[in-house]
């Protein structure tokens, strides 16, 4: 017995040695600038010597950018390694990340680690995947944070939320199975939106005048039109209370926003109000005497507003700072430092003041550009700078292969060990540019645009205005012209072009790929309501997906589906109109939550078709979108994919030729495993390839006869597939 405890203990030992830890540290909002590695303007006024440390230590990547500048669509990329129209979390205004979707922490967690998350988490959903989970609710507070518990329950800690993450995350670290490999990800809320400073940092920066960047009065000229109507500019967009954290009725609201209060202000317990008011309240008392005395007006307000913005962000750095350099001393005093591989990052960049502007959203590279600094010893060289072009949906590939994991086909991000083997360098077959998309959610009323950037060259286009933008980025650093339509750049401009197209293509972006849904139609959004309790009661063999076709399985094909599949325990999920896209937000939206059937039945895309007239590309792309998501979510599932259903009622119809297309591309999906081919074209066709009226009175849905002949031509293949 005692030489099996200590074969078992030598194996998880020699487990543990093998494979690295992780520790990946993640801000909200940290901008290049405010981190001194990076050499910005604040390097020598602000810096920051424990992330500094990492990079001293490690390697500092001058060319990391996200994929969707906003903070769950960034954290959703990450986990799953894949674009936001692909893991379905295209802004914060989406009710929940789909958490049943495969990421990284899962499959490092069935590969034997020890998996936990501290901080903010701002998914909606649960964590999935981790061991262990103590989260903020939402955006969380920065005092007296409430920390979401995995019974459902929440804690409430008294202190600065920065402090406490660190503590969580330390606790975690001292408390964790130690035979086992661990990935951590703790995770700041700080210097998020209202850039609420620890006590200890209130008067941090005080005496001193930070210098203003050189666009902070930009009056967006040269560009897109739409850069005037953004929502998020420090001289007209900062609120009094919130933001500016002044007490009181604003008495000029034609210098500052009203109606946002400062919530952090009145979490705080007496002890800690008073400190608060002991730093803030007399220069907000000097400020609001030089406004009335008209001693400051004008631009000088503007720029007493960047003052208190910018010192407060760099306050809550500090903070962030300090916190690393806790970790750092504790995986050093520990001996985990030489097999835990270190990332700080954070979900995206920020405007400083740059272009007037606070938030992020837009392109430009202050928001784009995300911090990736990494140390790991034996591996990557210290004092490595790299200008490798990455983005965050390779963070899952790396963790995985890091950990020894295969990576999953179906992840659209690039692995980078082989760029942290070479410290940095840039691998012979690596990628040209990067893409970026933000999907234009009212928030800041940041218009909705994607593009695509390269070493040297960024592209942008606007499509509610129909706009390219093009950028210099060697010459025009701080992106102040488009050159778009200087003759001087047609070629570049042409290359870029192409460049935007590949990209998409290769990432599958399109209307029929991109998920959209149809909540302004009340009956639509009924029943979407309907079919995700229906989905939650379970119980299901058979699910069938589509769109009036199979909705009507409720209406002309109701006798049928009495016949055929009601004592089948199937499931309809059919909506009239839809297509892929509207298809792809369902599922991804709780229509499959609780599923888990023997067989699903997709038949999608005539609508594409017939509504936008497609090419077979664009809906082909989408139909493989939804196989790849029930593949994931239902991996023991077999799926019947259908060919879109004939059309028009004489075989040149210009509809019929485009679904004939779209089976074309479809029908090699199958892989006679997981996804089976079921071509019915024949089944409605007469000898000439006439579509009978008799069988589809308007050319496109079938009457009671035509669901007979569709279920009965069905009947052998679901038999087949739905043996046990």
């Amino acid at each position: 017995m005692r030489q099996f405890l200590l074969l078992g203990f030598l194996c998880s030992t020699v487990f543990a040695a093998e494979k690295p830890n992780i520790l990946f540290i993640f801000s909200d909002d940290h901008a290049l600038n405010a981190i001194s590695a990076y050499g910005g303007p604040l390097k020598e006024i602000a810096p920051t010597p424990n992330l500094d440390r990492i990079s001293d230590e490690g390697a500092i990547f001058t060319r990391s950018y996200c994929s969707n500048s906003i903070c769950g669509p960034s954290r959703a990329a990450i986990l799953t390694g894949k674009h936001s129209h692909v893991n379905g979390y295209l802004d914060n205004n989406n009710s929940a990340f789909d958490g049943n979707q495969t990421t990284f922490p899962k499959l490092l967690q069935k590969a034997g680690y020890q998996t936990a998350i501290v901080g903010k988490w701002h998914l909606v959903s649960d964590p999935q995947g981790f061991d262990y989970w103590e989260i903020l609710p939402g955006q969380g507070s920065y005092y007296n944070p409430d920390f979401l518990q995995q019974d459902g329950t929440k804690k409430r800690y008294t202190g600065y939320c920065t402090d406490l993450i660190t503590d969580r995350a330390l606790e975690w670290l001292d408390q964790r199975d130690k035979d086992k490999p661990f990935l951590l990800m703790c995770q700041h809320k700080a210097p998020h939106r209202n850039w609420s400073p620890a006590p200890r940092h209130y008067d941090l920066f005080e005496g001193e005048t930070i210098p203003e960047p050189e666009t902070l009065f930009d009056d967006y000229s040269g560009r897109s039109v739409t850069l005037k109507e953004q929502k998020m500019s420090i001289a007209k967009d900062m609120h009094w209370s919130h933001d500016m954290k002044i007490h009181g009725e604003n008495p000029f609201p034609e210098s500052f926003a009203s109606g946002m209060a400062n919530g952090e202000y009145t979490r705080m317990n007496d002890e800690q109000k008073k400190l608060w008011d002991a730093s803030y309240e007399s220069r907000n008392q000097e400020m609001i005497s030089k406004v009335k005395s008209g001693e400051l007006k004008g631009d000088g307000i503007t720029s007493w507003k960047y003052q208190r913005y910018i010192k407060d962000y760099l306050r809550c750095i500090r903070a962030v700072d300090e916190g690393v350099g806790r970790v750092l001393d504790y995986l050093d005093k520990n001996g985990l430092r030489d097999n835990t591989i270190v990332i700080y990052s954070s979900d995206q960049g920020f405007y400083l003041g740059e272009h007037g502007w606070y938030d992020k959203r837009w392109m430009f590279e202050e928001s784009l550009a995300m911090p990736f600094l990494v140390r790991w010893p034996g591996v990557v060289k210290p004092g490595s700078r790299s200008g490798t072009m990455i983005q965050n949906i390779d963070y899952a590939p790396t963790f995985l292969e890091i950990a020894g994991v295969e990576i999953p086909e179906t992840i659209q991000g690039r692995s980078l060990l082989p760029v942290l083997n070479a410290s940095g360098g840039k691998p012979k077959d690596w990628r040209e540019g990067i893409y970026y998309f933000y999907s234009g959610e009212q928030t800041h009323q940041v218009a909705a645009h994607d593009g695509v950037r390269d070493e040297r060259y960024k592209l942008m286009r606007f499509p509610g205005t129909n706009e390219w933008n093009l950028f210099d980025l060697e010459k025009d650093p701080q992106e102040m012209k488009s050159v778009h339509d200087d003759p001087e750049y047609a070629p570049v401009l042409e290359k870029m072009k192409e460049l935007y197209d590949n990209l998409r293509s290769e990432y599958q972006m399109n209307e029929a790929t991109l998920p959209a849904n149809r909540k302004g139609e009340k009956w639509w959004k009924d029943r979407h309501a309907a079919k995700r309790l229906e989905a939650k009661k379970g119980g299901y063999d058979m699910v069938f997906i589509g769109d009036s076709i199979t909705q009507g399985f409720e209406g002309a094909g109701k006798a049928t589906w009495e016949k055929y599949y009601k004592d089948r325990k199937a499931l309809n999920l059919g909506f009239s109109g839809d297509h892929t896209e509207h298809v792809l937000w369902r599922l991804l939206s709780g229509e499959i939550e609780n599923v888990d059937p023997k067989l699903f039945v997709l038949m999608i895309g005539t609508n594409n078709t017939g509504h936008r007239q497609d090419a077979p590309e664009k809906t082909a792309s989408g139909i493989r979108l939804i196989l790849d998501l029930l593949r994931d979510r239902n991996p023991d599932a077999k799926i019947l994919l259908l060919s879109v259903f004939p059309r028009d009622e004489k075989p040149d119809g210009k509809h019929r030729k485009i679904n004939e297309g779209v089976n074309e591309l479809i029908k090699p999906m199958a892989d006679g495993e997981m996804i089976h081919w079921l071509d019915l074209t024949d089944v409605f066709l007469d000898d000439d390839g006439i579509l009978p009226k008799t069988t589809m009175p308007d050319s496109l849905h079938p009457k009671g006869l035509g669901y007979e002949m569709w279920a009965e031509a069905m009947e052998p293949k679901i038999k087949e597939l739905m043996k046990d």
